[in-house]
Parts: C-alpha cells; sequence; structure tokens
C-alpha cells in the first residue's frame, strides 16, 4: 500500500518512497530507502518538504489511528501526481545571460556536491549505488547548461582542494552535457553523458582516503591503487539496476588514450567508444584546472593550450574540437590581456567568435594599477581591442579574480 503523510508522521522503519516536491528542496540525493536514522526524519522536517509518499509493503504503516493525507494500490497514480507537478513546474530553458544564470547555477553545484557526497558514503558502505535516484539532478544541471553554458561549468571549477573529488563529477556532468550538446547529440544521449559524467569517478570511493587526498605527489605503488577506480566503479554500477551500458563505459573507460598508453584496458583510437573519449577530454580539463591537495589549478585558457599539445595521443581531434567550442578558446575565468595593454578577465562567451568573449577589464600594464572595472563585449562592431595574449594568474597574483568574472565574494563558498 502506498500512503502520502505529512512529514510529522514520518517514523524510523517506514520506506520513503518519494517526496512530495523538488528534490532541490530536501536533503537526500535519492528516494527509495527505508529511514534508519532519526536524523533522516529531522532532516525532512527541517526542509520545505511537507508530504511524503511511503509503501507499506516495504516498511512500518503509520502509527495505529492515524491518517493519511492519501493512500492507493497504484503506482501509477503516485506518478500521476509527480507528473502534474513536473507541467506545473515547467522546466525553463530560454537562454539567459551569466550574470542571470549564476545565482541558481551555484544553489545547483551545493546540492549536487552534497548529493554525490552522500552517494560516495553509501558506497563506501557498501550500498549499491542507486543511479535513478541522480536522473533529476542531471536533468537540473543539464537545463542549467541549456540556459548558460557557461554559468554552471564555470562555477564547478571554482573548488577547494578539499571538495575536489565531489565537485569534479558535478563539473564533469556539466560539461559533459555541453560537450554532447556541441556535438549534435540528442536529448536521450545528452542525459546519459551527464548521468557518465557524475558517475564516471564512483570507484574513488573505495580509494584508500590517505592516497585520494595526498598533498604530494603519488609513489608508484599508490598509483597503481588508484589506477584500479574505474575498474572498482565499473563493479560498483553493475551491482546496480537497469544500468546504462554507457554510464558503465565511460565509468570503465575515461582514462584510455587515443595511442593505448590509457588504462585500465590500453584500449586505442575507433576501440574507445565517443563517450569514453568525451569523458576523457572533460575529466583531463577538470583536473587541471581545478585546485588539488597538491597543485593549484592552472589558468582554463593555457589549459586548453597544453590539452591541444597533448591532442595527438591522448584525445581524440573531433572531439576535442568541439569541446573546445564548447567552452571557447578563452574559457570564463581565463586573464587575457588587451591591445590597449589592460588585463581582463573573460566574463562570458559572445557565440560570435571563439575569440570575441565578454572581458571585465580592471588593470592597465602601462601603470601598473587597478583601474575602474569594465565589461567589454569584443565581438560588437566598432570595438577595437583585441586579445593579444593569455597571461598567468600566478605572476599577476591578483586574490580577486575569480570574484571579479563571477561576482561572488570568497564568503558565498
Amino acid at each position: 500500500m502506498l500512503k502520502k503523510i505529512n512529514v510529522g508522521q514520518l517514523t524510523v522503519g517506514m520506506h520513503l518512497k518519494e517526496f512530495c516536491g523538488s528534490w532541490m528542496e530536501h536533503p537526500f540525493w535519492r528516494t527509495g530507502f527505508v529511514i534508519s536514522d532519526p536524523k533522516d526524519i529531522g532532516a525532512v522536517q527541517a526542509s520545505s518538504i511537507k508530504e511524503v509518499w511511503i509503501d507499506t509493503s516495504k516498511g512500518l504503516d503509520i502509527a495505529s489511528g492515524g491518517v493519511a493525507v492519501l493512500d492507493t494500490d497504484s503506482e501509477a497514480q503516485v506518478d500521476e501526481q509527480f507528473h502534474t507537478l513536473a507541467v506545473t513546474e515547467q522546466r525553463e530553458l530560454a537562454p539567459v545571460s551569466i550574470g542571470a544564470e549564476l545565482e541558481r547555477a551555484a544553489k545547483i553545484c551545493f546540492q549536487s556536491k552534497q548529493a554525490v557526497i552522500s552517494m560516495f558514503q553509501e558506497a563506501r558502505m557498501g550500498k549499491s549505488v542507486d543511479i535513478g535516484g541522480a536522473q533529476q539532478l542531471v536533468e537540473d544541471i543539464s537545463d542549467s547548461v541549456a540556459r548558460n553554458p557557461g554559468a554552471l561549468i564555470s562555477l564547478a571549477r571554482l573548488k577547494t582542494a578539499d571538495d575536489y573529488t565531489y565537485m569534479h563529477s558535478v563539473a564533469v556532468c556539466a560539461m559533459m552535457v555541453g560537450l554532447a550538446k556541441q556535438l549534435g547529440l540528442d536529448e536521450v544521449q545528452t542525459r546519459s553523458a551527464g548521468m557518465a559524467g557524475l558517475m564516471h569517478d564512483i570507484g574513488k570511493a573505495l580509494m584508500p582516503m590517505d592516497v585520494l587526498n595526498k598533498p604530494g605527489k603519488l609513489t608508484a605503488s599508490e598509483f597503481n591503487v588508484i589506477k584500479t577506480h574505474p575498474s572498482e566503479g565499473h563493479r560498483l554500477l553493475l551491482g546496480g539496476l537497469n544500468v546504462d551500458p554507457l554510464i558503465l563505459d565511460v565509468c570503465l573507460h575515461h582514462h584510455e588514450k587515443t595511442d593505448g598508453s590509457g588504462y585500465p584496458e590500453g584500449l586505442k583510437a575507433d576501440q574507445i567508444s565517443l563517450f569514453a573519449k568525451m569523458g576523457a577530454v572533460c575529466d583531463v580539463y577538470d583536473a587541471i584546472t581545478s585546485n588539488r591537495p597538491y597543485k593549484s589549478g592552472w589558468d582554463p585558457a593555457e589549459s586548453l593550450r597544453k590539452m591541444a599539445e597533448w591532442a595527438n595521443g591522448h584525445f581524440d581531434g573531433k572531439v576535442f574540437q568541439a569541446f573546445v567550442k564548447s567552452l571557447g578558446i578563452y574559457p570564463i575565468g581565463s586573464l587575457v590581456k588587451l591591445t590597449s595593454g589592460r588585463l581582463g578577465v573573460v566574463v562570458e562567451q559572445t557565440g560570435k567568435s571563439l575569440t570575441t568573449p565578454s572581458v571585465k577589464i580592471f588593470f592597465s600594464t602601462k601603470s601598473n594599477l587597478r583601474i575602474p572595472s569594465e565589461v567589454i563585449d569584443l565581438s560588437l562592431p566598432g570595438v577595437t581591442e583585441k586579445i593579444v595574449s593569455r597571461e598567468d594568474p600566478a605572476k599577476w597574483r591578483f586574490s580577486d579574480l575569480n570574484e571579479l568574472w563571477s561576482g561572488f565574494n570568497r564568503a558565498h563558498w
């Protein structure tokens, strides 16, 4: 029997089937589990969720004398209620500016990180990975990328060394969605690519924490341990129900290289699927642009330049070219110098040319002083400024570079 009840009626031992509301409103990344901890009930009751569905055939019923809001034997009735909710909360996909999307993207990033943390914790405890529970998460990430490709992808790069493992999964998910759109893949393939990105590193949940978070170069033996994470992740995902073979493939093969020097199987060129090739590019870009326990992230534009040098042998050429087009030659957050000698940070792609983004100018190299910030769209007619070089942030040591393009101060993170 399925029953809709008020959250005040929840007790330990109930099987929580669905929340009546968006996943963004509650602290759990999945549903379909038996409540075993009173803290979970407190977390639900502290959220904005007011009602939930329970399955009394898989867990406890409400207390004797209690009255449910609604009860039914029909799964279809539960599904119909959620279909109605989805129609009421129409997906917003119309393009918006990066400024309009950043706040929403920041919330999605935060909630997604919490979901991935829970996912990893459950994997460490030996529980099977529930792909279905993450479907709505991937949909919201995909919708954000549709509204503005740069917002969430760029925010996800601003991870700390401590939360790298979790935010890396969110970032790769978003980039896989953007890359799939650039390659012209259909909606189903794009969602699967996003889910594959979210799950590609789930095997790291089984890696020793002291090796995973080591603040220095790994020894040969430690690296051999880390190299098992694709196979371990693949094994974890096989324990789930109806896992898309595409997701399994990306998890197992995202470290393969086109010259055969990758792992775990040393696949070459056409032996590697399109989606695994996509995963390889997204994985490497996020890894080298992010702060890690043992190094600071590289500038986005410089990272693409280095990846271009590695492309012959590491990446598929067509996939890498599409990836660059999805981000821009000067991705958001890149520090650049203009013909006037002024420095600026890229704040948004204009869509007209890969070399003419919008840049926030804030520093004069001639006077070696800060100047009032000003955003210039380099693609507009009559604009004579051009980017003459990418600059190394480490050389200039601007402590607020990320705040300049995102508009968020450090406390926001």
